[in-house]
């Protein structure tokens, strides 16, 4: 007989987003895991798709739920929170891209390009990408990396977190027009430099599950402490 913290778990898992929400907004602050493991992967893989940097990737996913806590009120329940939390981490990551363009611009003008070396990434993997790895893995990911942009981001909502044409649209703040053309666009890129190779599973790149997911709830969770307290200060003063 499952004991009484696997019932309330099972309870909390079958909670839609919105009455989720609804439990949060009340004061049940712990309840909004549920949101975040829900969600993270999506977010993770959007924002990665976007920036091609894990680590500001994971920045972005935490701000984006951070922000999100902080307006929940605003939500009015026109459109899927699921939807709703995904435009907000797509403008905290094409944000921080041109951010990082207008940085590296400026970077290129300089003269002194002796303080720039710690902008590239270590090609060494750490030890979760090591054993998330394989051989077609990693040829997928390095094929949707080289894609630009627009493409990339509708790719990865598309085909790989398998949103709509209309989702992916409102979640970009695009025409459906542009939606497809873009995901046509990618596939027949990635169809030529796939060819010769076997089935490929998309549905396995830019994996954030176990460690990646359980660090991102509690970082997340500690900023929302962190922003009860300042609050309850304020109030106090």
């Amino acid at each position: 007989m499952a004991d009484t913290g696997e019932m309330q778990a099972a309870q909390r898992e079958g909670l839609t987003d919105e009455e989720v929400v609804t439990r949060v907004l009340a004061g049940e602050t712990s309840i909004f895991e549920v949101i975040m493991r829900r969600h993270n992967q999506r977010l993770y893989r959007t924002s990665r798709a976007i920036l091609r940097d894990d680590v500001q990737a994971e920045d972005v996913v935490q701000d984006a739920y951070v922000r999100a806590y902080q307006h929940l009120a605003q939500f009015s329940g026109q459109c899927k929170f699921g939807g709703w939390l995904l435009r907000i981490a797509v403008n905290e990551a094409l944000a921080r891209l041109r951010g990082r363009k207008r940085y590296e611009e400026a970077g290129a003008m300089s003269e002194d390009q002796g303080d720039r070396m710690d902008r590239f990434e270590s090609p060494i993997p750490n030890p979760e990408q090591q054993a998330a790895n394989s051989e077609i893995r990693v040829l997928l990911e390095q094929s949707i990396d080289a894609l630009p942009e627009p493409q990339r981001t509708v790719l990865m909502l598309r085909d790989v977190e398998e949103l709509s044409t209309t989702e992916t649209a409102e979640a970009l703040g695009i025409t459906e027009q542009n939606v497809k053309v873009r995901l046509h666009r990618a596939r027949a890129i990635l169809r030529k430099k796939l060819y010769t190779h076997a089935s490929v599973e998309t549905r396995q790149a830019f994996a954030f599950l176990g460690a990646c997911c359980d660090r991102m709830v509690r970082n997340v969770l500690a900023k929302i402490r962190e922003t009860k307290l300042e609050r309850q200060t304020e109030v106090l003063h």
